[in-house]
């Protein structure tokens, strides 16, 4: 297998890892004047040397494989952001664009595997569809994040705690009322990216802003640490080894 069990473990490093992608984006366009197109392809840059190294890996490894997700949170967040910030597109048109995007990678990924559970990633297609469908899932969850978030103006946690009520919904749903695992996943991955997005800003931004002025560099480098500590214990316990296949 080339991708962790889902525990309660890989939900807290998910969630810092997309609050990470948040602060960092921003850490580097704004902070240390990068600019958002530099920023861009610096951090697309990694990701493709980390997604490389992902596909040549035989097997699971957590170092690879969240450092493969915190990079790719940061570049999904910079593709709505360019297309908003550099190119004027809405984020009503960025949320359909990245929804028919996402719905187009499962709907030929199933029709190629007639599955789309993360059990069964054990193949190079299926991988890549599984990358693609993240990528999407962080792109769509920004746009979609940012549009609810402006639109409703609810504040950083506010909208926080919005997200994880929703994600909540889609818990009672999985356990209670027997939604479809593949779905369930897929739907709280999704609201996961707005929920850490919402928390990375909350940490990051000044007071007078609604945050805790605690900075995008202090919020990401306290993240990026307890991530690396997860990260370690995963490596040296292996509780995440995921060994079914479908």
């Amino acid at each position: 297998m080339k991708v962790p069990e889902v525990t309660i473990i890989f939900w807290i490093i998910k969630i810092m890892a997309t609050t990470v992608g948040e602060t960092a984006a921003d850490f580097l366009n704004f902070s240390l004047n990068l600019g958002l197109t530099l920023t861009t392809l610096l951090m697309s840059g990694l990701l493709l040397i980390a997604l490389f190294i992902q596909f040549r890996s035989k097997k699971y490894v957590p170092g690879i494989y969240w450092l493969a997700v915190v990079l790719i949170s940061i570049v999904g967040t910079l593709i709505t952001d360019n297309l908003v910030d550099n190119y004027g597109v809405a984020l009503e048109t960025t949320t359909i664009i990245f929804t028919l995007a996402l719905l187009a990678t499962f709907a030929v990924w199933y029709a190629s595997e007639k599955t789309l559970s993360i059990h069964s990633i054990y193949t190079t297609r299926r991988e890549a569809f599984y990358w693609s469908a993240i990528l999407f899932t962080f792109s769509l969850g920004t746009a979609a994040g940012d549009l609810i978030s402006e639109g409703l103006d609810l504040g950083y946690w506010k909208s926080a705690f919005m997200f994880a009520a929703l994600i909540g919904i889609v818990t009672i749903a999985y356990y209670r009322f027997k939604l479809n695992a593949v779905s369930a996943f897929w739907i709280v991955y999704i609201l996961t990216r707005p929920l850490g997005a919402s928390l990375g800003d909350y940490l990051s931004q000044p007071l007078d802003a609604g945050g805790l002025a605690l900075s995008t560099m202090g919020t990401s480098a306290v993240f990026l640490v307890m991530i690396l500590g997860l990260v370690i214990y995963l490596t040296r316990t292996e509780r995440d080894e995921n060994s079914i296949m479908e």
